[in-house]
């Protein structure tokens, strides 16, 4: 069996879409003429790719695109039709096809969008309604264009950011098990030759390498179980309360951290609410989006006191996570009714913050990582010379 998705005339004209599940096209066409209907457009609904997600840029390529076809004139189905046959991404070219015949089956276009999550977000579904709304369609491909394109290049900013220290580490951890189970041993059988006591750092090193010899797959067991409880406390509810509070409050890193969360709430919402989307509405679709539980829950409880009457900034203020000049200028904006522009500020503002904490995490942490290294790679090999010494001074 397979679903079938159908547009269709009843016996009064009026067109009606739906989804059959039949052996075959034929199948579909006899049961449609049971019920007195006249098949106009039919084909077999493809089933979801799980994890096909689109990259962001492409999405941005195809926004812009989008907002050029239109407002140069060209009718919506067929904008999306030559967008569907040359978009790169298979995956970003198959779901605009099944777009191209929602749209055509008498869906709004961000009813149409929002059957491809993977693609295109909460926030891109509202602001395409809001354009839809308010007739301003190609303008809001061309701010969501721009907001793509400029959340895109901080998440990568501190994306590389990380790079570094993992590079770092991982050609540390590299070094240290070379030596553990390739150099350490052959120290050992040439002290064991001569029968000679020795000192405490060259027992605790030949140890640990009997250890990972021995049981190198306790090692790489307790390794994975380790991240894989980590993670799986990541996804409670709690877990990443905590998790999420102890990264925003570590030194340097929570710094970067907070201030691009603060780039991505100010853009998101301030983006949001220049396009016509509900402010309440808005709140919701920035804290999904925020990729941080304080943040978010921070910014409920700042819809909350919204829904109640008062303002946006006193819960924010309350939450100690956004700074004090945030919470000013959004107040501000609020006390004005410029809180779009104040909050666009804003996000150009921490943009340029998120670049300086960019450079001074990755100088702080290139001579920490060195000396790291040094400490770790080069106390084991004094402890293995150590004996050596011993020896030598004897001799003399």
């Amino acid at each position: 069996m397979a679903t079938f998705e159908y547009t269709a005339r009843n016996a009064q004209g009026q067109e009606t879409t739906g989804t059959m599940e039949a052996a075959s096209r034929d199948e579909v066409v006899a049961n449609l003429r049971k019920n007195r209907m006249v098949l106009v457009r039919l084909r077999e609904a493809k089933r979801a790719k799980r994890g096909a997600r689109v990259p962001t840029r492409d999405v941005v390529v195809f926004t812009r695109q989008f907002a050029t076809m239109i407002n140069s004139g060209l009718p919506l189905v067929q904008a999306l039709d030559i967008l569907a046959q040359q978009t790169e991404n298979k995956a970003l070219s198959e779901v605009t096809k099944q777009v191209v015949y929602d749209v055509e089956s008498g869906h709004t276009l961000a009813d149409a969008l929002s059957k491809h999550p993977k693609a295109f977000t909460a926030l891109y579904v509202n602001m395409v309604a809001a354009g839809e709304a308010g007739g301003i369609l190609d303008t809001i491909l061309l701010r969501l264009a721009v907001f793509l394109e400029k959340n895109d290049a901080i998440v990568r900013k501190v994306k590389g950011a990380m790079i570094y220290p993992a590079v770092i580490f991982s050609v540390a951890l590299i070094a240290v098990v070379v030596l553990l189970v390739f150099v350490i041993p052959t120290f050992q059988s040439m002290f064991a030759s001569v029968n000679m006591e020795l000192p405490l750092p060259t027992k605790i090193v030949i140890l640990m390498s009997q250890f990972v010899q021995g049981f190198w797959w306790a090692v790489i067991l307790g390794l994975a179980g380790t991240a894989f409880l980590i993670r799986k406390y990541y996804q409670t509810e709690g877990g990443k309360l905590v998790i999420d509070r102890f990264l925003l409050s570590a030194p340097v890193l929570g710094d970067l951290l907070r201030k691009s969360a603060v780039s991505r709430f100010t853009r998101t919402l301030g983006t949001l609410i220049s396009s016509g989307v509900a402010i309440l509405d808005g709140l919701e679709i920035t804290a999904r989006t925020a990729g941080n539980r304080v943040i978010h829950d921070a910014v409920m409880a700042s819809r909350g006191s919204i829904a109640g009457g008062e303002t946006i900034a006193q819960p924010l203020a309350k939450s100690g996570v956004f700074p004090p000049m945030v919470t000013s200028m959004i107040a501000v904006g609020e006390a004005t009714g410029g809180l779009d522009e104040m909050l666009t500020k804003i996000a150009d503002f921490y943009d340029d913050e998120v670049d300086a904490a960019v450079g001074a995490l990755l100088s702080l942490m290139e001579p920490i990582m060195i000396v790291v290294l040094g400490v770790i790679v080069g106390g084991m090999i004094v402890a293995m010379y150590l004996p050596i010494f011993g020896m030598i001074n004897a001799v003399q």
